[in-house]
């Protein structure tokens, strides 16, 4: 997620092919058809060898405990979902394969309590489910290590759910509407159970593809590859796959009048830019993503997925979606620096992602950090200079918010867990020197590539890599209630 807190530091294309929404890009594209999608697109074996590297070790989150369930480990999600604008209404239906951690009676899922449960199916066998709250409870026996599948078709008028934060650039998470009607989300961390069925907490990952349903003139986009752009009886129907299981947390979906623009980086990465059509101006902004990606390859090595993708939505936020990068339609959000940071995050979050949300400073701290290391690059300073100007605010920020490890769960996502660990990794770098520090920011994501990793994962990792003893100081920078000395 884009930093809350914005301090100034001063600063001193490719060839593409547009397409209007909903309509054929060109000759290679998708054709106009009146015929729908195969429904077989979604079946699913829950054994596919295929799944493996989404078998999770779920758990229950320390600071938001009431979202999730260990209970379950998703492996694939097919998100089949169509968006009636004038009558506000969701309908939906999300076919679920998944491995049962545990022999029970009944097992729960996270779902927005305005939508309904039309029907639901486990391995074919309709099945009784209870709605209370954002609790669905599916009434049917499971055995560990099981794997099954479960259907589940709903509608319903989405709302989205309350953020535990004091930012200013956002106050709810998941599926949020426009006053015209056009859609778009952003759910960290947690909100994704707004607009389907899921298991949501970070620790449990999964692969997904998406079948959009959106009217005539507009188009919908998530995350991953576009694999198909169809007319259907006057409404236009997307298909996307995601190349890698990913976090809840870190889907995206829009809907509304959006233009795509293709591009491609240096290193042959494939980038869509999917943009309003009224506003050429965010486009403009986006296309210095080529560089941005350029730049953080040469940090952090090859581009860890199939493709990547920035999608521009109504908002003052920004979200490192995996693979579709969501952000807002601000000139921060959509500047330089935003796009550097949330690349970034496509190694630090998204490939290796927390277990749990009182580690998001894994995320922020070193995303944050490459954000300053680009901007003193940038601006021809030096990125001492760029951490003094930072740390002139991060005490402020650890008084009101709490340590970067330890922070107050209601105020989720503020400058406390960017800037403080962003000054501790600067501090590291000179305690061990820049050649082993740009190895070990190089190496990490690989270590847990596709998976998750505990603080107690990454830090015993971090001192064997180094060959310090890093335990007091880790301590004083993540658990103090004050800033530590800089050296």
């Amino acid at each position: 997620m884009v930093g809350a807190v914005v301090l100034v530091v001063s600063l001193s294309g490719n060839d593409d092919k547009e397409a209007a929404a909903g309509e054929p890009a060109d000759e290679s594209s998708p054709s106009t058809t009146d015929t729908p999608a195969d429904p077989a697109a979604a079946d699913v074996d829950p054994d596919d060898p295929a799944y493996e590297p989404a078998r999770s070790r779920p758990l229950e989150d320390s600071l938001y405990p009431n979202v999730g369930d260990p209970g379950v480990d998703a492996l694939h999600y097919h998100l089949d979902i169509a968006w009636d604008p004038d009558e506000q209404v969701l309908t939906g239906t999300t076919t679920l394969a998944f491995r049962s951690t545990a022999t029970a009676e009944e097992f729960r899922l996270d779902f927005g309590d305005p939508l309904v449960v039309d029907k639901a199916t486990l391995d074919g066998e309709e099945v009784d489910t209870q709605h209370n709250g954002k609790d669905l409870v599916v009434q049917a026996p499971v055995e560990k290590d099981g794997t099954y599948v479960l259907v589940v078709e709903y509608s319903g008028t989405p709302e989205p759910a309350s953020a535990p934060t004091t930012r200013s650039d956002f106050d709810t998470t998941g599926w949020t509407v426009t006053d015209d009607g056009e859609v778009w989300t952003m759910q960290e961390p947690y909100g994704a159970y707004t607009w389907y069925p899921v298991n949501d907490q970070p620790s449990d990952k999964a692969f997904y593809d998406f079948t959009i349903t959106a009217p005539r003139g507009w188009v919908g986009v998530a995350n991953g590859q576009l694999q198909s752009r169809e007319r259907v009886r006057g409404k236009t129907v997307t298909e996307w796959s995601l190349d890698a299981p990913t976090a809840s947390y870190l889907t995206t979906i829009a809907i509304g009048d959006m233009v795509m623009t293709r591009d491609e980086s240096d290193s042959g990465v494939p980038i869509t830019y999917w943009t309003p059509a009224d506003d050429p101006a965010s486009l403009d902004a986006v296309r210095f993503s080529p560089q941005a990606l350029a730049w953080n390859e040469k940090k952090l090595g090859t581009y860890p997925f199939e493709s990547l993708g920035v999608l521009v939505v109504d908002s003052e936020s920004g979200m490192e979606t995996q693979t579709m990068i969501t952000l807002g339609d601000t000139d921060y959000t959509t500047s330089p620096e935003v796009l550097v940071h949330e690349i970034t995050h496509q190694w630090y979050g998204d490939l290796v992602t927390p277990t749990d949300w009182k580690d998001v400073w894994m995320n922020e701290g070193m995303t944050m950090y490459l954000q300053g290391q680009f901007e003193a690059d940038r601006g021809g300073q030096s990125i001492d200079d760029v951490m003094d100007t930072w740390a002139s605010a991060e005490s402020g920020m650890r008084a009101e918010s709490g340590p970067p490890g330890n922070y107050d769960p209601t105020t989720f996502g503020q400058g406390n867990i960017y800037y403080g660990p962003a000054l501790m990794w600067h501090e590291l770098r000179k305690k061990i020197g820049d050649d082993e520090f740009w190895a070990m920011v190089r190496k990490w994501p690989s270590v847990k590539r596709l998976g998750n990793a505990t603080r107690e994962e990454y830090l015993s990792w971090i001192e064997k890599e180094t060959g310090e003893e890093l335990t007091a100081f880790f301590d004083a920078w993540l658990m103090g209630e004050e800033t530590p000395p800089r050296s």
